[in-house]
């Protein structure tokens, strides 16, 4: 994930709903290596009695799970009977229709628009994708302020990395230029995570993440990146479950399939467009 020096303005996450965590630093004097593998995040210290209570959740129904980069999970089991129409791909599939110009360009806020409506599937995976969602909703952030700085200047979502570009400012943790390469990379991960449960009805849900993440991100992360991800993906809802919560009153294998064929592509340009100015090969500090 995205791997940018930020302000450090997370104290806490509320653990109110599937995609709820709680996250906690070490004490001062057992400092570890600050976490590098998502978006920073800082946090007043909690015990495991103390991030389960104050959540609402008691500790005997909601598991704590310590990750090495310090973090901690608050396990929240997922819930069944969501009632929608169509499958939960129906917004951002709609949203995908709109993510071109009549040029045939990409437009930021189409773009940013159809990951923000992606979230909710995210949502769904709980504690395990509590970081995943955070840090794609930190790039979003990010990318969206630069965009209203001037949305006429930014119109074009390239515009602003190539803004970055001639001011010699692309490569730093805080660029836009970074958080649509980490953006599209988290992207990435997600298509390839639904190929996975639409190729493979017999994984499990950790087995689908893992796989999926060993073919997206794991190259671009450091070991302690690594390794937090692989505790957390222990913590993945169980598959069929999750498949009834985002499936609703629609067809989601359908869905599914053509959200990842329709998304791929413009995740693809992204790519080619990021290595034509030589960033798209930026790998975790």
């Amino acid at each position: 994930m995205n791997v940018a020096d930020g302000p450090d303005r997370i104290s806490s996450l509320p653990c109110r709903d599937l995609a709820s965590a709680r996250y906690a630093e070490f004490p001062p004097d057992r400092h570890p290596p600050r976490p590098r593998c998502f978006a920073n995040v800082r946090a007043r210290l909690r015990t495991p009695h103390e991030a389960s209570s104050e959540s609402g959740f008691r500790s005997s129904a909601s598991p704590v799970v310590f990750l090495p980069a310090g973090v901690v999970f608050v396990s929240v089991p997922i819930s069944v009977g969501l009632d929608m129409e169509g499958t939960i791909f129906a917004p951002s599939l709609e949203g995908m229709k709109h993510v071109k110009s009549e040029e045939g360009e990409m437009l930021t806020k189409p773009f940013l628009d159809v990951c923000k409506l992606i979230l909710p599937v995210i949502e769904k995976f709980g504690a395990a994708m509590a970081l995943v969602k955070s840090d794609i909703g930190g790039n979003i952030s990010r990318l969206e302020a630069k965009y209203e700085s001037n949305p006429s200047q930014f119109k074009l979502l390239y515009s602003m990395v190539r803004v970055e570009v001639e001011a010699k400012t692309a490569k730093a943790s805080s660029s836009c230029t970074n958080g649509l390469l980490w953006l599209t990379r988290a992207m990435d991960f997600l298509v390839e995570l639904f190929r996975n449960l639409l190729t493979h009805p017999d994984w499990t849900m950790s087995q689908a993440c893992s796989d999926s993440y060993g073919k997206t991100l794991k190259m671009w992360h450091g070991w302690l990146a690594s390794s937090s991800f692989t505790v957390a993906m222990k913590l993945a809802p169980d598959r069929k479950k999750f498949m009834d919560v985002i499936g609703g009153s629609g067809d989601v294998n359908a869905d599914m399939e053509q959200f990842c064929s329709t998304f791929s592509p413009l995740l693809e340009e992204n790519h080619k467009f990021l290595a034509s100015v030589g960033l798209d090969n930026l790998k975790a500090s």
